[in-house]
């Protein structure tokens, strides 16, 4: 029986030996501009977070491991055994796609890295940067619309334009690829997600219904991979003259696969953190109203008090003041959602 070695020879194959799980973590190439990225990104967010310690500012760990972790992903998902046969097998280029336009971005502005650079900035930088996040473009870049149609296009364009054979030709648009879905996912995940400042605010729920429909984008964008009948890159690939793995047809049907279901399955952590922004915003929302509902009800007993004291001062013995008429009862007692927080009958 041939070796593997002996069928590569015998072929005009050039690339690297049989694919094996085993090379997701021992087969290492090396991205330089992701590699430089990652580090002067990851050097500053943890110079911010230092700065912020020494003025007595505490910043969440979660969001520092959120964004480190972002930015490990990005290295992994370009330089572990994904980079290594990222221009061999379609569904090695399709897993790295969706890891690195949804998940990477998520985890990046998860950690924040905005509001940790207006924060640990000086006031007049500050106030550039907030100008700058309030400008026109800012805000038309941010609206719904817009970033959606950054993460949902990109992937369409990708496949059914030279885009595609480009980056498995040429080393700069392979290059670009890595760092073009990266900011297209950034564009979209900051809006979405509200943890840094943004130029207009939209309801999350907003957020929710793209999400379903970004699902429906990437189910049919596998179904037309995977049925279309059409092999992308067929002359790249073919040329390639791979003697190993599966055929063109049966990788891209499995490419169209992994778009379909792990593009589902990256959008879970999304939701999750969506919906838990939901929870956490209804909570500080509440407690402001209860907040400004406390001190007016404390403003409108001091005000009967000192109006007492100021009677009883003057030696006059009238009767107490009058209860608030029926007009003036205060709305909140009357709302089924809030007059429980004050004590008020059903």
């Amino acid at each position: 029986m041939q070796t593997a070695q002996t069928v590569l020879a015998a072929t005009g194959y050039h690339g690297p030996p049989p694919w094996q799980w085993s090379d997701l973590a021992t087969s290492w190439t090396a991205e330089p501009v992701v590699l430089a990225l990652s580090v002067l990104l990851g050097g500053g967010y943890l110079l911010g977070v230092r700065r912020l310690a020494r003025a007595g500012t505490r910043w969440q760990p979660t969001r520092t491991l959120a964004f480190l972790g972002g930015l490990l992903l990005w290295i992994w998902c370009t330089c572990s055994g994904l980079g290594v046969y990222e221009r061999i097998l379609f569904t090695d280029r399709a897993v790295q796609v969706v890891l690195l336009l949804m998940l990477v971005p998520l985890l990046l502005a998860l950690g924040a890295p905005v509001s940790l650079l207006v924060e640990a900035s000086p006031p007049a930088r500050r106030e550039r940067i907030l100008r700058a996040l309030r400008s026109g473009p800012s805000k038309l870049l941010m609206f719904p619309a817009v970033s959606t149609a950054l993460l949902m296009a990109p992937p369409w364009l990708l496949y059914f334009t030279p885009w595609y054979e480009k980056s498995l030709s040429s080393g700069a648009w392979n290059t670009g690829l890595h760092l073009s879905l990266v900011l297209l996912g950034l564009a979209y995940f900051w809006p979405r997600l509200q943890l840094d400042p943004v130029g207009h605010e939209y309801p999350h729920l907003v957020g929710l219904f793209i999400t379903f429909a970004e699902v429906i984008f990437d189910a049919a964008l596998g179904i037309v991979l995977i049925y279309g009948g059409h092999i992308v890159a067929q002359h790249y690939y073919t040329a390639l003259d791979r003697p190993w793995g599966p055929s063109l047809a049966q990788d891209q049907t499995w490419g169209g696969n992994s778009l379909w279901v792990l593009g589902d399955l990256v959008g879970l952590p999304f939701l999750c953190a969506l919906v838990r922004r939901m929870i956490v915003q209804g909570r500080e929302e509440t407690a402001a109203v209860d907040a400004v509902l406390d001190a007016q009800d404390e403003a409108r007993a001091a005000a009967r008090a000192a109006r007492a004291e100021a009677r009883v001062t003057a030696g006059q013995a009238g009767p107490a003041e009058p209860e608030e008429p029926e007009g003036s009862r205060p709305w909140w007692l009357d709302d089924p959602n809030l007059k429980h927080r004050f004590g008020a009958g059903s």
